[in-house]
């Protein structure tokens, strides 16, 4: 047995501080109601990777109950999704024109600030907020950056120390793993079961931006963690290189329903 599944999350909109459940279900788009809606301006899907620009949508809360979304404001407000006031509530609040929707664009464009860690990408601008930036892209036909699921081990939160901050890492799903060390970098190219149904293939480390530095919630924000997991944990993902890395990408091969205390097995 490799570990059991300690916390389930879900971030029904992309960006903002989502919902623990006691069970979930797995399917090939990912974790049922996770990023199904984002903040969007045009072809740019809104992210606190760019926390100059988009940093107050964590600031925001959303949860999904019988099916339906609801974002909760700082001022402690609730909308619908959809609903065209909250459009106009989180313009106000990000300071530009933004619409909540569930249609990712065509080609969506992903803004990312360069971590102070990282050596400036020749790529890198300084956009009009000062901040050097990145653009890439979301994965095609949906809200996420990369893998529709991110999982992190207990242990490799505690060999950071962070072990009780795992929402500043945004996983999905937090498997209790003993022993020191990071275990996910072993199973990158195989395949986990997740009870008796869930299997899941583990695509790559999941390199760590700006966001886990950002005040979560009852979490403070706090600028040494980026430090910390580049001194920590730098490893190779695909051609880019060794990045600081929390956690690995995965994706549903065999959908199923996950609860916590689901044994986690990698086969």
């Amino acid at each position: 047995m490799t570990g059991t599944i300690l916390e389930i999350r879900r971030y029904p909109v992309k960006s903002m501080l989502g919902e623990r459940l006691p069970a979930g279900e797995l399917t090939p788009r990912g974790l049922a109601g996770d990023r199904v809606y984002a903040a969007t301006a045009g072809d740019t899907v809104c992210s606190a990777k760019h926390p100059r620009k988009w940093g107050q949508l964590l600031t925001c809360t959303a949860n999904t109950v019988d099916g339906a979304t609801r974002v909760r404001l700082p001022d402690g407000t609730e909308h619908a999704a959809g609903a065209p006031e909250l459009d106009a509530r989180l313009s106000t609040l990000l300071g530009r024109p933004v619409a909540l929707s569930a249609v990712p664009p065509a080609v969506g464009v992903l803004e990312r600030a360069v971590p102070e860690v990282e050596d400036r990408p020749a790529r890198a601008v300084v956009d009009g907020t000062g901040a050097a930036i990145t653009t890439g892209r979301t994965a095609a036909g949906t809200f996420f950056d990369f893998g529709p699921v991110h999982l992190v081990s207990t242990a490799s939160l505690a060999e950071v120390g962070y072990p009780g901050d795992a929402a500043r890492f945004r996983p999905n799903l937090v498997v209790a793993a003993d022993g020191p060390g990071f275990p996910e970098d072993e199973w990158v190219g195989r395949t986990v079961r997740i009870g008796s149904t869930a299997r899941l293939e583990v695509l790559v480390p999941t390199p760590r931006c700006v966001v886990p530095t950002l005040a979560h919630g009852d979490l403070p924000a706090d600028p040494s963690v980026m430090r910390t997991v580049a001194a920590e944990h730098r490893v190779q993902v695909l051609d880019l290189g060794k990045l600081a890395c929390m956690g690995i990408y995965l994706k549903v091969v065999e959908p199923g329903p996950v609860r916590v205390g689901d044994r986690v097995t990698l086969e």
